[in-house]
Formats: C-alpha cells, structure tokens, sequence
C-alpha cells in the first residue's frame, strides 16, 4: 500500500499541473465534452458493493491481476462467485456472453473475417489504426478478461511491427488466426500458426529464406528470433550452428506478394492469392540436419518446419523462458524460483497447454501472495482508469493520443522482441499519466465520457468510489487528502495506489 508522503507528494505534485495541463490539452484535443462512443456503458445495477478493508484480498487481487482492472461491481460479483470460479470462468472464454464487447468493436468486424488476400484492396493507412482501436475497446469492454490480457501477452512474445512491408495488410490476419485462435489454447500450435504467418514471414524475412542453390546461405533472421524471443530464450543453450540448421530447415516457404509470387514471375489474380503462404520444394534444402541435438533426416522436405517447432517447443529452456515470462506479468517483475519452477513443470506436463500452466500458476503461493506490487504498464494503466469509472470512449485519436505520448501505443514497437513487461522500463511515464487523470476526471478527453456524478451516486458516495477505484477501502490519509483535494476522483486515478495492482 502507498505511503501517506507518497500518496500526498503524488497528489500534490499533480494537481498543481492542473491549471497549465488543461491549457495545454485544449488545443489538441478539442471541445471538452465531445462524445462519439454513447450506449456503451456498462449497467450500473446489481450489487456494487466494493471491497470492505484496506488491504488488498484475494478477490481483488485476482481482479487486478487477472483482468485490465475492475468495473462497477466486480468485486461484488466475484466474492459470489469465488475466486476459483471466477478464474474458471474467466480461462473459459467461449462460453461467456460478451454482447457489450461485440457492439463496441461491431463497426470493425469485417477486415477480421475476410480472407486475407482481401485485405490488400484497404487502404494500408487504416488497418493498423483498427488494430489499435480495436485492442483498447476490447481491452474496455470485454468481459473476457483474461483472454484478452492474453492477447496481450502473446502480441508481445511474438511482436509484429505492422510499419514493414506487408505486414501492413496482414497483421490482422496474423492477429485473428495466431494470437486469439491460441492465446489459451496450445502454445506448440501457436508457434506452428505464427511461424507461417503471412506477417511473420515478412517481418522476420521468412519470406526470404531459400535454398536454391548449392552456394546460397538461408537467412536467418526468423531462425534466430524463434529460439531467443519465442522459445528457448536468449540464455537457451542453443547456439550459432543451432540457428543456421533451423534456418535450412525452414527454407522454401514464402508468400505470395503484391504483384508476384517471385518465382513464376506470373502475375497474380486481382487480390484473389495475395498472402498466400506457400512452400516451394525447390527453394528448400532437403538435406540432413542437426538441431539442439536431434538429428533431422534427409528427404522430409515441408516436415522439416514440423520437426523444428517440436524440438523447440518440447525444450525445457522453453518451458522455463514461458514461465519466467508469465511469473513476469502475474506475479512479479523477478518472479520467486520456486514459481516459476512450478509453472514450467505443469507447462511440460501438458505438452503446451496454456490453460494448465496458468491453473499451475494462479495456484502458487507467490502468486497469491503478491499483492499490489506491479506496476501497470500504461496500457493497463489506461484501460483499468477506463474500467473503474465506467467510462465509453470510441478509441480514436483523443484516448489513442495518451497512449502515444505513454509510449505504449499496441501493434507499434518497432523491435521484436516486444513492449517490455518491467517496470523501470515505464517510470518515465508518470507526467502523462498525471495529465490522463486529470482529463479523464473532467471529461476533458475527445470522445471519452464518464458520468461521475451517476457512478458516485449509484456506488453509494464518495469513499464507495475510492474503494471501487482502489479495489480496497482507502485509508485515512488518502480519503484526507482525496476529499480536501478539490478532485478526488484525478487525484486517485494519478496515486501510486492506483498506478499499481
């Protein structure tokens, strides 16, 4: 919990900014009041009773951990549902009604389900806007919560940068049939789908990779990343002559590009083929290979990609950098070794089965343990500010244009090795966090609106509204300090309190 200095310094610090932040914002962001996303709100009727202490309960860690942060209500809903329930609930997404999620994202359905190739007929400069707008109203509005933290998660591990070649026009492919067709499914399966993934292929020059030629050397850019970012880890126990087998074994498959298929030299039907992923036998070194010890014979030409992604995905450094990396995001920046030795075990019991590695970890004791002591990412950050106060937003350039200033804008980190999970990475963030409070208290945020006075009325008054925002009851140096601030609610949304989960 946030010390009494630390919470007033913060407080201070912030509110003393107002007069010169909200002169600033004007203009940029345009008449206060402006709203573009109404009829999005979440219903405030049910039982909204926050959490009853100070400290942070089982309850309301696993919301703060679980989710983007909690709504209205949550807290009331889970402490009937049980903590265990609602984490069963939560790893089985299909079956929960998301009609809120689906009306926000309705108006961007159609570049999800169209084959691929299609994509190339939109204009390249309005797809990885969707993208980004779609992943806050889901990360918003979703009531499957879990899985879209997920999404995230795996967004990062297998990082696309949408800006290269075109990766512009396939990342929502790669984002629909690699990161959300698995984020809790089979981690084998997935690094199979995103290792021929059409935006895989060109952001790591897959694409690239031939052997036509006796003399001709494979490129091994997607080889290289595959073992240290989305397996084995940098520190993985393979080495050079490892990268340089795996290369040759997944040399041949390309994809179809804009005007050609860059072998034929024929050109390809109107839109009907682009980004096709293909295998070319003759661009593929079929000869025998050694990889992290395991011999691969001659002859199994396309089989050489299925004999790789089981050698690398069934490796115990695999199962260790995966859990080290969710002990990261649940748990803590250094994740306890014994944690993380847990979830690597279940992680190679089930062959890759995310859904019982995140059972293995949501059961550890360091996991629940570990209250209040992460660091939101600004996204997070965002998103649970947006969750807490029931806000409807439209996702577009005023609530993006924080997220920008952040650093943390989604689908847009140039490298691939993803948004870093740590929290020194983020602390440099805090001015802009501090000015988001504050717009968003005021409703000084383009096509962003909260009805204060409805959700304090409904909550139950003042203090009801700090524990709802704080997932506990604040303690007497923060209602002091809230209620004489003259904006309570900005001054709570800017704490370190609140900055936390």
């Amino acid at each position: 919990m946030a010390s009494r200095r630390e919470f007033i310094i913060t407080g201070a610090s912030a509110l003393a900014l107002s007069g010169a932040i909200f002169q600033s914002m004007q203009g940029w962001l345009g008449e206060a009041g402006q709203y573009a996303g109404a009829g999005l709100q979440r219903p405030l009727d049910g039982p909204l009773a926050p959490p009853p202490d100070e400290s942070i309960d089982p309850i309301a860690h696993a919301l703060n951990r679980c989710t983007f942060g909690p709504g209205p209500g949550d807290y009331a809903r889970v402490a009937a549902l049980g903590v265990d329930a609602f984490l069963e609930e939560q790893l089985a997404p299909e079956k929960i009604d998301d009609g809120l999620c689906d009306r926000a994202t309705a108006r961007f359905s159609e570049p999800w389900w169209e084959p691929v190739g299609e994509a190339y007929e939109e204009d390249d400069e309005t797809l990885s806007p969707i993208l980004r707008r779609v992943a806050l109203l889901r990360a918003v509005y979703s009531q499957r919560q879990l899985f879209e933290v997920m999404c995230e998660f795996w967004s990062d591990h297998f990082n696309i940068d949408p800006g290269k070649g075109d990766a512009r026009y396939t990342k929502i492919d790669d984002d629909q049939n690699v990161i959300r067709k698995h984020a809790l499914g089979n981690f084998r399966e997935m690094l199979r789908a995103s290792a021929l993934s059409p935006a895989m292929l060109w952001y790591l020059d897959g694409r690239a990779n031939v052997s036509r030629a006796a003399d001709e050397k494979p490129n091994e850019n997607y080889a290289r990343e595959l073992m240290e970012l989305h397996t084995l880890g940098v520190h993985g126990g393979y080495t050079q002559q490892d990268v340089m087998e795996v290369a040759r074994c997944l040399t041949g498959w390309t994809i179809l590009a804009k005007k050609d298929d860059g072998f034929s030299g024929n050109l390809l039907s109107p839109f009907k083929d682009r980004g096709k992923v293909v295998f070319r036998p003759e661009a593929h070194d079929d000869g025998a290979k050694r990889v992290l010890g395991t011999d691969i014979p001659a002859g199994l030409g396309a089989g050489d990609l299925d004999r790789v992604i089981g050698i690398v995905a069934a490796h115990p450094s695999t199962a260790q950098f995966i859990a080290t990396k969710l002990g990261v995001r649940f748990i803590a920046d250094e994740p306890p070794a014994a944690a993380v030795a847990a979830v690597a075990q279940a992680f190679t019991n089930s062959q890759g089965d995310i859904k019982a590695t995140l059972r293995a970890l949501f059961t550890t004791a360091e996991f629940r343990a570990a209250t209040g002591a992460k660091f939101k990412r600004p996204f997070h950050y965002l998103v649970s500010a947006l969750r807490a106060t029931n806000a409807e937003t439209d996702a577009e350039r005023g609530i993006l244009s924080y997220l920008e200033r952040m650093g943390h804008m989604p689908f847009r980190y140039p490298t691939p090795d993803g948004y870093p999970a740590r929290a020194p990475h983020w602390h440099a963030t805090l001015l802009w966090r501090w000015k988001f409070a504050l717009a968003l208290a005021n409703n000084h945020i383009e096509g962003t609106r909260i009805a204060r006075e409805k959700l304090q009325a409904a909550l139950g008054g003042e203090t009801a509204l700090m524990a709802t925002l704080l997932n506990r009851q604040p303690d007497a140096s923060e209602r002091d300090a809230a209620l004489k601030s003259g904006d309570g609610l900005a001054l709570l949304l800017a704490s370190p309190a609140f900055q936390r989960c």
